[in-house]
């Protein structure tokens, strides 16, 4: 056979190579974790969950375990328009995993939950479920997620997050404010569209609808309005389909090897299902490119959060105050369905005192910076406030130079560890795989976008955010003053703007610390 399809041996040595180390993973929990706190771009961890019983999670495995168990759909259209579809513009429908499979099998009925919504014109989507809640007389089966085997002992299932969706389903394009994020495919491929913390400006951010934690975009970024939104032009779009049972192919000779290439499939599967890890602040839109989806996610907390909450609490307390006033009967127009809690000034003022008050304890506990009594001395006082400010801007490689930890994330990337990289061509159409690039890396070779310190980093992202405002002021000089309208949602923008809302927090603690 081999002499007669040579093109089988780099497949048989695979299949040896298999054999002799399948139940090896590349990476120990330490060496994992390590990756995760110090790369600062997406990537793919392979090999590494092919022993986690969740990995048979499909939708009809879980109809089965959660029998009869109500979830709340998202129902949203399938058609694309320039208008992203938010979760306050969405209908929601009550429904089973079982009801839920049924009219996803295109089964129609006159009755049931679905009734009303035509499967060729809706999707549904159960995102957002969280396993505490999902499986909430069923705690055993946390232990069938293992963020341990990432260098996170003791994680599991119960800081999961479980996500079911039609083809269609989507999540509009966000950034999350808090930690960073690693994502295991389980059923079906998801697209993700990714955009560096850098290109936030042209993203046009928004906090309206608002959700705590999550930052959207005004634009739809699979069919944006470029008229609309110019700036979205010079984004670096980074796009990859997540797939849980890719495996080693060849596209040719395919008659004389196919009992060999399924021996080779059956054998390499348990290594097949993919781990997506979303650095901090990295834009993200995710969509469902197969009848059915099943993902796991877990967000990572990170040293940055503490500072973030207080952000959040900043954003929360004028997001209320102001849209409440501006239409005190109609929260549903700006307040996400995820969020339950009240939003009165009362509880606001509370939360953010709270937020600022675990940021100070936070702060005692970790030893990095003793907050002293100012002194008259000027130079001391700018050196006592530069210490404050650097903890709040401290980078988890405080400790090592960034053009060491790149250089050694960098070396790491192989079959095992794949990067997540930028494309410049327009996303294709139900095709499986790690999209290629134009060979362009999103960080510069001298580390400019993330290896400075923050002072430099803050510098940096202010002239560039500076520069796309005058840019879009530019470009949009020709609308005559009389046309122009500030609605409080405009304000908003402004005000609660990620960098704004960073600086606030950075003067409400320097201010305290004082």
């Amino acid at each position: 056979a081999l002499g007669r399809a040579p093109w089988l041996r780099p497949v048989i040595l695979a299949l040896w190579e298999v054999e002799a180390g399948e139940h090896v993973k590349p990476f120990t929990p330490e060496k994992a974790k390590e990756i995760i706190m110090s790369l600062q771009q997406p990537a793919i961890f392979c090999n590494m969950v092919f022993d986690w019983p969740s990995r048979h999670w499909n939708a009809k495995h879980l109809s089965e375990v959660l029998h009869g168990k109500q979830i709340r759909f998202r129902m949203g259209m399938k058609s694309i328009g320039t208008v992203p579809q938010f979760e306050t513009t969405c209908s929601y429908v009550e429904a089973t995993l079982e009801e839920f499979l049924t009219w996803n099998c295109d089964q129609s009925s006159l009755s049931g939950p679905f009734r009303d919504y035509d499967h060729s014109k809706f999707w549904a989507y159960a995102d957002y479920k969280y396993f505490v809640s999902l499986f909430e007389d069923k705690t055993d089966i946390f232990q069938d997620v293992r963020w341990s085997d990432f260098g996170f002992p003791g994680r599991n299932g119960q800081e999961s997050t479980l996500w079911i969706g039609s083809l269609g389903s989507h999540t509009p394009c966000h950034l999350d404010s808090y930690g960073c994020n690693l994502v295991f495919q389980v059923q079906g491929r998801k697209r993700w569209h990714l955009f560096p913390p850098e290109d936030t400006p042209f993203l046009y951010p928004t906090r309206i609808p608002y959700e705590e934690s999550s930052v959207f975009s005004k634009l739809n970024v699979v069919n944006p309005d470029l008229k609309l939104f110019p700036q979205f032009r010079k984004a670096q779009r980074h796009t990859v389909t997540l797939s849980p049972g890719q495996v080693l192919g060849c596209t040719h000779g395919w008659e004389e090897g196919t009992q060999l290439l399924l021996l080779v499939k059956r054998r390499m599967d348990f290594g097949g299902r993919r781990v997506l890890f979303v650095p901090r602040h990295w834009w993200h839109y995710v969509e469902s490119i197969d009848p059915v989806t099943v993902s796991i996610n877990s967000w990572i907390e990170l040293e940055e959060d503490h500072l973030a909450r207080v952000e959040e609490a900043i954003t929360r307390m004028l997001v209320c105050a102001l849209k409440t006033a501006e239409d005190p009967h109609n929260t549903r127009a700006w307040l996400n369905p995820t969020e339950v809690e009240e939003t009165s000034h009362e509880v606001n003022c509370r939360y953010l005192n709270g937020a600022v008050s675990a940021f100070f304890d936070h702060y005692r506990a970790s030893k990095i910076v003793e907050i002293q009594a100012l002194k008259t001395n000027r130079e001391h006082t700018k050196e006592e406030e530069l210490n404050v400010y650097n903890y709040m801007g401290q980078t988890r490689s405080q400790n090592l130079t960034m053009g060491a930890v790149k250089q050694e994330a960098a070396s790491t990337f192989g079959p095992d560890l794949v990067p997540v990289t930028q494309r410049s061509e327009e996303p294709p159409s139900g095709r499986g795989g790690i999209l290629k690039s134009d060979g362009k890396d999103f960080v510069d070779k001298d580390g400019e976008h993330f290896g400075k310190s923050h002072c430099a980093k803050r510098q940096q992202m202010q002239l560039h955010s500076e520069n796309a405002a005058v840019e879009q002021f530019a470009s949009n000089s020709t609308v005559a003053p009389s046309q122009t309208f500030i609605s409080t949602d405009d304000l908003l923008d402004c005000l609660v703007n990620p960098q704004v809302t960073r600086m606030v927090a950075q003067l409400l603690i320097q201010g305290r610390s004082l």
